[in-house]
């Protein structure tokens, strides 16, 4: 997975999703990097994604951590759908493992074919993976899961993240993804979490030549991980 993680790396920082430096998050914490899903925003950038997407699901699959009867995978609307849409197209035309895609709605639809899902419907028995970007509290997972229960009796598999940056949630000492397998029962997968890309970032040069993480980086990083990180 090395390797992976490398490729996942570069990837995000030549896509502009991955910066380093000081940002304020939603949470009010100072971060000294910041992950940007919206810059995932042309047909390249969005295939190569969810190619990603699909590499993970694969080695899951490989490892044994995932079943390969997954019916479709599920976007939690907005950032999830292009997630969705863009990992079941990898799998289907790269890895010849076709499955469907499904996202909700914002709101119920009275009209047309109504409802609040799009793509493929969900019916009992159906096995269903989740996908998302980052998380952060685990909230959108327990937005989500009411939803498809009302849907149909349906069975989440797992839930497949970009990266996980091992951060403590407000209410325990384990991180969100630990905290909704606990929870939930399922795995949650990232691509890669925090402390891989940073290994990949020294390794990687930017223009200059010089490791994308510097030193100087590379200490804010250990620190924010020490009193932050799970």
């Amino acid at each position: 997975m090395a390797q992976l993680h490398e490729d996942f790396t570069k990837f995000l920082l030549d896509s502009g999703a991955l910066k380093f430096g000081d940002f304020t998050l939603k949470s009010g914490r100072q971060s000294p990097y910041f992950i940007n899903a919206g810059a995932f925003d042309d047909g390249m950038k969005i295939a190569s994604l969810g190619d990603y997407y699909a590499q993970r699901i694969i080695a899951a699959i490989k490892d044994g951590i995932l079943s390969n009867n997954i019916d479709t995978v599920f976007g939690p609307a907005y950032k999830g759908i292009p997630l969705a849409v863009s990992t079941s197209m990898a799998l289907t035309n790269n890895y010849n493992m076709p499955v469907g895609f499904t996202f909700d709605r914002k709101e119920r639809k009275d009209h047309g074919d109504g409802g609040m899902m799009v793509g493929k419907p969900l019916k009992d028995g159906m096995n269903v993976l989740l996908v998302d970007d980052v998380m952060t509290a685990g909230t959108a997972v327990r937005e989500t899961l009411p939803k498809l229960k009302a849907e149909a009796n349906v069975q989440v598999v797992g839930l497949i993240l970009a990266v996980d940056r091992m951060e403590r949630t407000k209410d325990s000492d384990f991180s969100a993804v630990k905290a909704v397998e606990q929870e939930f029962g399922f795995p949650v997968l990232p691509i890669a979490n925090v402390r891989e890309i940073f290994d990949a970032a020294k390794r990687i040069s930017n223009s200059n030549g010089e490791p994308v993480m510097n030193q100087q980086l590379a200490d804010c990083a250990a620190k924010y991980l020490l009193q932050y990180g799970a």
